[in-house]
C-alpha cells in the first residue's frame, strides 16, 4: 500500500441537503479530509444526474447548493480536489475506452438495472421499459470516476459495494489487453454511517418528505423542530429515548456529556416542548457559523465556481496526460510514429511514459531530448557545457510548473509540437514520480 492513500467520493447533486447528509456524509467526509497521508478527491457526479432527472434548472440548483453546502461545512478547495464530474471532459472519453473492455453480461447484472426490470416485470410491462441506456451504463461511467484518478479507497456504503467491484473488473480488463495502467479500487465500506430518524420517526428521506433542511433559517429550524413526531406522554412521565427520533437526532450533535444529560432529562420525565427547545439549541449552535457561510456562498456563485475551477484544474493536470497515455496504449496515435506493438500481456507502464534523454556530440557540448511514449522527438535542448547543467535543466522540467517558459531560451522547439503536447508530457512524468 503506497504512504499516500487516494481516496475518491463522488457527490450526486440530486435535491436540497438535510441533517441527514450532514451527519452521515458531509460532516465525517471533511474530518476526514484533514487526515494525514490522505489525498481527498470530492467530485458533483452532475452526469450521473441526468439519467434520474431532465430538469436543467433543478439540475443546476442542486449543484450550487451542494456545493457550497460542503464548502461551507469546511471542505477546503486548497488542501483535496474538489471538482465537478462535467469539467472534465476525459471522464466521458475514458468511459468510451473502458465501455469497449466491458462485457454486457456483466451490466446486465448491476443492481439498479437488475432492479428496473424486476419493478417491469412486476407491473407486467416490458423488461426494458423505461431504462436508458444512461442507467445501463451507469456502472461504466463511476469506473471511469474512480480509474482516472487510480483511487486505492471508495467510501461507500453495503448497497454500493457492487459498484467498486465492477470497477475492478473493467480496470483488470483494460490491464490485461494493455498494459498495467490502472490500480484496483478497494471499497472502503461504512457501516457506521450515522442514519437520522425524521420527522415522522422513519428514516430521514426526501422521498418520504421527512427531512430538515441543513441551511433552513434559525425561524424554519425550529419550526420544522417542532413538528417532530413525540408520544403523548405528559410532563412528569418517564419517556423512552429508544425509538425517539428526537433523542436520535440530539445525540447526533451532541456531546457524550450533553447525550448522557439528555437521556437523564429523559428518565425524570421532561416536557417535550423542552427537549425541543434543547434540540434547536444544540443543533443551531454548530449550524449556525456554517449558515452565514452558505448564504454568502448562494449569494455569490462565483466564489462556489472559483472553488470548483481550482479543483477542476488540478484534476485535469493528472487526467489529459493520464488519457494520454491510455490513448497511446489502445492505440490512438499519431500515424507519423513507427512503432512495434508489445504483446498484450507486457507490463507496458513505463514504456507508456515519455522520456529524457541525455547525451554528448561531437562539439564537446551536452544535450538532452524528450522523446513521447511513441518515439516522437518533443523538445530538444542547445548545448551545455557541463552534463550537470543539463541534468538540473532535466529535473526543472520535471518538478517545477512553470520551468517550460523559464528554460525557453535553452530550448529548441520541434517542428509540428504544440506547446500544449510538450507540457501533456511534461506532466505525465510529474503524475508518475508522485
Amino acid at each position: 500500500m503506497p504512504k499516500t492513500i487516494r481516496f475518491l467520493t463522488g457527490i450526486t447533486p440530486s435535491g436540497t441537503p438535510h441533517l441527514g447528509n450532514f451527519v452521515g456524509s458531509i460532516r465525517p467526509s471533511v474530518a476526514a479530509s484533514r487526515n494525514a497521508g490522505v489525498e481527498s478527491f470530492y467530485f458533483l457526479a452532475d452526469y450521473h444526474a441526468l439519467i434520474k432527472c431532465q430538469e436543467p434548472e433543478r439540475v443546476h440548483r442542486s449543484t450550487l447548493e451542494i456545493a457550497a453546502s460542503w464548502l461551507a461545512a469546511g471542505l477546503d478547495p486548497q488542501q483535496v480536489t474538489f471538482y465537478r464530474q462535467s469539467d472534465i471532459p476525459e471522464i466521458p472519453e475514458l468511459h468510451w475506452l473502458l465501455t469497449c473492455v466491458t462485457g454486457k453480461g456483466l451490466l446486465n447484472r448491476a443492481h439498479a438495472y437488475k432492479a428496473a426490470q424486476d419493478k417491469n416485470q412486476e407491473a407486467g410491462r416490458d423488461l426494458d421499459d423505461g431504462v436508458s441506456a444512461g442507467l445501463f451504463m451507469y456502472p461504466v461511467l463511476m469506473a471511469a470516476d474512480i480509474l482516472m484518478f487510480n483511487a486505492h479507497k471508495v467510501p461507500v456504503g453495503r448497497d454500493q459495494i457492487q459498484h467498486i467491484e465492477m470497477a475492478r473488473d473493467m480496470a483488470a480488463s483494460f490491464n490485461h489487453l494493455y498494459g498495467e495502467h490502472f490500480t484496483l479500487p478497494e471499497a472502503a465500506v461504512e457501516d457506521n454511517v450515522a442514519l437520522l430518524l425524521g420527522l415522522d420517526g422513519r428514516k430521514m428521506s426526501k422521498s418520504y418528505d421527512n427531512t430538515i433542511p441543513l441551511f433552513s433559517t434559525r425561524e424554519q429550524l425550529r419550526k420544522l423542530i417542532g413538528s417532530i413526531v413525540t408520544d403523548s406522554r405528559a410532563p412528569g412521565e418517564p419517556k423512552q429515548v429508544e425509538g425517539s427520533a428526537l433523542f436520535q437526532i440530539y445525540q447526533a450533535f451532541a456531546t457524550p456529556e450533553e447525550t448522557a444529560a439528555m437521556r437523564r432529562a429523559y428518565a425524570d420525565g421532561i416536557a417535550w416542548g423542552d427537549a425541543k427547545q434543547m434540540l434547536f439549541e444544540r443543533i443551531d449552535r454548530e449550524i449556525a457559523p456554517m449558515r452565514a457561510r452558505y448564504d454568502d456562498l448562494m449569494a455569490h456563485p462565483e466564489k462556489v465556481e472559483a472553488a470548483l475551477q481550482i479543483g477542476a484544474k488540478r484534476a485535469r493536470a493528472i487526467a489529459a496526460p493520464f488519457l494520454q497515455r491510455l490513448r497511446a496504449a489502445v492505440g490512438l496515435r499519431s500515424l507519423s510514429a513507427v512503432t512495434h506493438p508489445a504483446p498484450a500481456t507486457q507490463k507496458t507502464s513505463k514504456a507508456a511514459l515519455p522520456a529524457f534523454k541525455q547525451y554528448r556530440e561531437a562539439d564537446g557540448k551536452f544535450y538532452f531530448k524528450l522523446v513521447a511514449a511513441d518515439g516522437r522527438l518533443l523538445l530538444q535542448s542547445t548545448g551545455f557545457d557541463a552534463p550537470r547543467d543539463a541534468g538540473q535543466s532535466i529535473a526543472r522540467l520535471q518538478k517545477e510548473a512553470g520551468a517550460l517558459q523559464a528554460l525557453a531560451p535553452l530550448l529548441t522547439p520541434v517542428d509540428g509540437v504544440p506547446a500544449s503536447e510538450v507540457e501533456a508530457a511534461l506532466l505525465a512524468l510529474a503524475a508518475a514520480q508522485e
